[in-house]
């Protein structure tokens, strides 16, 4: 089956070592995908909560599946977030096509992109650390007793529910919260003349331009993979949400080739890399490396789609 091939894809907030991890979903969607660059936005891995006990074999092969992409010449850059922020010591770090950094500023076809997890505005994290791991804990269990729910919603008949958005979406102080956020990165990325600004961390997908008296910037979030199922994907020049729920998506489960290689292989298929292109060499034609699967006529229409989703769910794009 033929796969997408696109610019650039970001993906955030995966949380795999936890119970509300979606590992299959994601491992569909990266199998359906031929990024060039695939940026991890921090919380990949949620070092926070992680057990011996629980890291199922489906968690394990996200890692397994990252690893092959970068082995077969995709860039990789994993962008530590508060949840994995052990691995900040190690930054910047590059194995062949796979780079560690706490945040990355990317050329897209002349436009400059600031990417970076966001956690750097939570105050209960810089100031109350335990405060923030323990609320990380209580956000877990919610995830697990909701999926419980929704388990019983769907044996009746009825649709799936949502008590984290819920509680979101009512509590004025977590409303207030998402929206400074949003507004802080903005402000930022004009201040600093960045054209987007790419976060992650507050599990909210969202697409918006935002404007003051010294210019404007386009803020974009790619969600997460635990309630929304979300990513961010760059092609022709335009970015869009891609929601696994809503979007069209072939049923890409097994990479076979990633199937019959040991990890070590991967491992070493990526290290062993001869050629590390710069941070931002996005500056090339698309066309040129990648022939087109998809026409610009067909990506404009998928855009549309998932903007009218989007708005639809409430997700504000």
């Amino acid at each position: 089956m033929k796969k997408r091939k696109i610019e650039l894809a970001v993906i955030s907030d995966v949380h795999l070592g936890t119970y509300g991890c979606h590992a299959d979903e994601l491992i569909a969607y990266l199998n359906s995908i031929k990024p060039k660059k695939l940026i991890l936005n921090g919380d990949i891995i949620d070092i926070w909560q992680f057990s011996k006990r629980y890291f199922p074999p489906a968690h394990l092969k996200v890692l397994k599946k990252v690893i092959g992409m970068a082995s077969k010449g995709t860039e990789v850059y994993y962008i530590t977030g508060n949840h994995d922020e052990m691995l900040r010591k190690f930054c910047p770090t590059s194995m062949g096509n796979f780079h560690i950094v706490n945040k990355l500023v990317l050329n897209l076809d002349g436009k400059k992109a600031w990417i970076f997890h966001g956690d750097v505005f939570d105050i209960s994290i810089q100031r109350a650390k335990w405060l923030a791991k323990l609320g990380g804990y209580g956000y877990d269990m919610l995830i697990l007793i909701n999926s419980f729910i929704n388990w019983c919603r769907v044996k009746m008949g009825k649709k799936k529910y949502s008590l984290s958005k819920r509680i979101k979406n009512s509590v004025k102080g977590a409303v207030k919260y998402i929206n400074d956020f949003e507004r802080t990165a903005a402000e930022l990325a004009i201040e600093n003349n960045y054209d987007y600004v790419i976060c992650g961390h507050i599990h909210q997908p969202k697409k918006e331009v935002f404007e003051n008296k010294q210019g404007s910037t386009t803020y974009l979030n790619s969600g997460d993979w635990v309630e929304n199922l979300t990513a961010l994907e760059y092609s022709f020049k335009r970015w869009r949400i891609y929601h696994y729920n809503h979007d069209k998506l072939s049923p890409f489960f097994v990479d076979e080739d990633l199937k019959e290689m040991d990890i070590n292989e991967l491992i070493a298929s990526i290290t062993d890399a001869k050629d590390t292109p710069k941070y931002n060499s996005l500056d090339k034609e698309f066309s040129e490396d990648y022939p087109e699967e998809i026409s610009e006529k067909e990506f404009k229409k998928d855009a549309l789609l998932d903007s009218q989703s989007a708005t639809q769910d409430g997700d504000g794009v």
